[in-house]
């Protein structure tokens, strides 16, 4: 995709996500936008940080870790991109969490005890700590990743006794429906709901809520959504993984 055509089409959903805030009667900045570049080559990921982009969502961690790599040696992009704020919004298999561990600046699908557990093993050799946000399968589906909402307040507890340098800062969830417009906004609110009893349950103040994507995130951000993870409607389909 030509540079134009790309911030053309990152200046569209810009557009979008103002006036979704603006029908949810919410403030433009308690809204983050997470560009999701996975599968998408490193320039185009440098077009959209050079248009103004700073968070971006990777789902894969070897390609997050060499997209990094490549943009921090290449002259061209290493000015322009050193200020990106680097999200790990795919399931991280606990053997690859000492690749993960300190290395972003939020993971957005802790899920497991054993996940946390690999996790703050790495952080403890480091002297480091990791932002966090638990997935939740707010679908009870079998085939997806996240914790079931009824396990949830003991994977937090479990957590916060046992690991204490992960910070976990809110929730995050992937509803059953896809691109259903709509059709996602009781997962949505579902989410807010949990996150509003743990907030009671930890006493903590949990303020994300990582939820809602390119054909859904309107019905996310008035459900109140603190961070839409947008992709296609930025960098178009997706290459096939190789």
């Amino acid at each position: 995709m030509g540079d134009t055509l790309l911030q053309e089409r990152y200046a569209r959903v810009l557009d979008r996500l103002d006036a979704a805030c603006a029908a949810a009667g919410r403030s433009r900045q308690g809204v983050k936008l997470i560009a999701v570049s996975k599968l998408h080559p490193a320039e185009s990921l440098a077009v959209v940080a050079a248009a103004g982009q700073i968070d971006f969502g990777e789902n894969y961690v070897q390609e997050a870790l060499q997209k990094r790599q490549y943009l921090a040696a290449n002259p061209d992009t290493a000015r322009q991109c050193a200020g990106i704020r680097w999200h790990m919004i795919g399931h991280v298999q606990s053997r690859k969490a000492p690749l993960v561990a300190g290395a972003f600046s939020l993971v957005h699908t802790l899920d497991s005890r054993k996940l946390a557990d690999a996790m703050e093993r790495r952080l403890v050799e480091g002297g480091l700590r990791q932002p966090v946000l638990f997935e939740v399968n707010v679908g009870g589906e079998s085939q997806k990743s996240g914790v079931m909402p009824a396990d949830l307040p003991q994977l937090a507890d479990y957590v916060l006794e046992h690991c204490p340098h992960l910070d976990v800062q809110g929730l995050m969830c992937l509803p059953p429906v896809f691109d259903a417009g709509d059709a996602a906004r009781p997962h949505f609110a579902l989410l807010r709901e949990l996150r509003d009893a743990l907030r009671t349950r930890l006493g903590l103040p949990l303020p994300e809520l990582s939820m809602g994507m390119s054909g859904d995130f309107e019905g996310a951000v008035a459900e109140g959504a603190t961070m839409v993870r947008i992709g296609t409607d930025i960098f178009g389909p997706r290459p096939a993984k190789m």
